[in-house]
């Protein structure tokens, strides 16, 4: 064992103390999106099939892996089983399919996957129009002053880096009619040499990782910012996503993750109810924190592992014990949402 992993493993087994010194098992929740089968110089923050591999081994050695459905009826029963954890990915990435699912069945641990339908078969979610338009811009200068942004150089790939980490938030909460103006414009201005089509799942691999036991949950159709749309759009997205997702696996849905998922600016109260109203069992935000019993199953926290270190992930996966859904607490009530509502 190198002793990387023998630091995480002791940082895990001092965070299991921790939590059962402040009394009751907690929930720990991972998020991730992609799992690339290299590394990606333009997107550093991405986790790799090596790093992803080596953290799945610490997880199958130190915590009970359980799918989001079975941590929430634990949960909801009050019997949640110690060092429990959900791993969850988000979007619907073909990574997710043809580089983790291969690693998490070699460490047998299983996943919940939340999928926007709208981007299956061949499409692209809006933030990787803007990567891959600036990965595979033909032009060494863009003007961007629609995007409040002066003449941006593209001539390195950190001026690309640059300048996709200036795009990203300035196209994220713009409505969705509005946000694919903005891409139109920004092809325009990058004239890409090409676009990739193949970046998210396909039904049949939807249809894989559940076969392979992996639980599917419902991430809407397009991926909006739900305080962004009326009340009714936002309840047609919600159950577009997942009847669409129940056709394709043959299996209810019942989970769901919230598109940026951040109490009080991306869902609110409203949202929640919606859930409720629907029948689905529970949902994830992306406020961090641990959960344990008591807490809204409607609104539990996740955990986001970017540290490359081993031990720095397990040392900062014992912090978040000391959390237990505070950041959320606070967010929730300053929208009048909070757990338990």
């Amino acid at each position: 064992m190198n002793l990387d992993l023998v630091l995480a493993s002791r940082a895990s087994r001092l965070a299991f103390g921790i939590s059962e010194s402040l009394g009751g098992a907690r929930l720990s929740i991972l998020i991730f999106h992609r799992v690339l089968a290299l590394p990606d110089p333009l997107l550093p923050g991405e986790v790799d099939a090596k790093q992803f591999d080596r953290l799945m081994r610490l997880v199958a050695r130190a915590f009970n892996v359980l799918t989001l459905g079975e941590a929430i009826a634990h949960l909801v029963r009050g019997c949640l089983p110690p060092r429990s954890l959900v791993i969850t990915f988000d979007d619907g990435y073909a990574d997710n399919a043809r580089v983790a699912l291969p690693i998490l069945r070699q460490h047998g641990l299983k996943a919940t996957l939340f999928v926007s339908t709208g981007f299956l078969n061949g499409g692209r979610m809006w933030n990787d129009t803007v990567i891959e338009a600036l990965r595979n811009a033909t032009v060494s200068h863009a003007d961007l002053g629609e995007f409040g942004l002066e003449s941006q150089s593209l001539a390195t790939l950190a001026d690309r880096r640059a300048a996709m980490n200036a795009l990203l938030p300035r196209i994220k909460y713009r409505p969705l009619a509005e946000r694919e103006t903005a891409l139109r414009t920004l092809i325009a201005r990058l004239k890409p040499s090409s676009l990739p089509d193949d970046l998210m799942m396909s039904s049949d691999q939807v249809r894989q990782l559940r076969g392979a036991g992996m639980e599917i949950g419902a991430h809407t159709v397009n991926h909006p910012i739900l305080t962004s749309l009326p009340a009714a759009q936002a309840w047609n997205e919600i159950v577009q996503g997942r009847e669409q997702l129940a056709a394709t696996i043959d299996h209810p849905v019942d989970v769901m993750a919230y598109p940026n998922g951040v109490p009080g600016r991306d869902f609110d109260a409203t949202h929640v109810e919606m859930l409720k109203r629907m029948g689905f069992r529970g949902a994830v935000t992306t406020a961090p924190g641990v959960a344990r019993v008591g807490d809204d199953p409607f609104q539990l926290p996740r955990f986001s592992p970017w540290d490359r270190p081993l031990w720095r992930w397990a040392a900062r996966l014992l912090l978040n014990q000391r959390r237990i859904h505070f950041d959320s607490v606070r967010a929730g009530e300053a929208s009048g949402l909070a757990p338990g509502d």
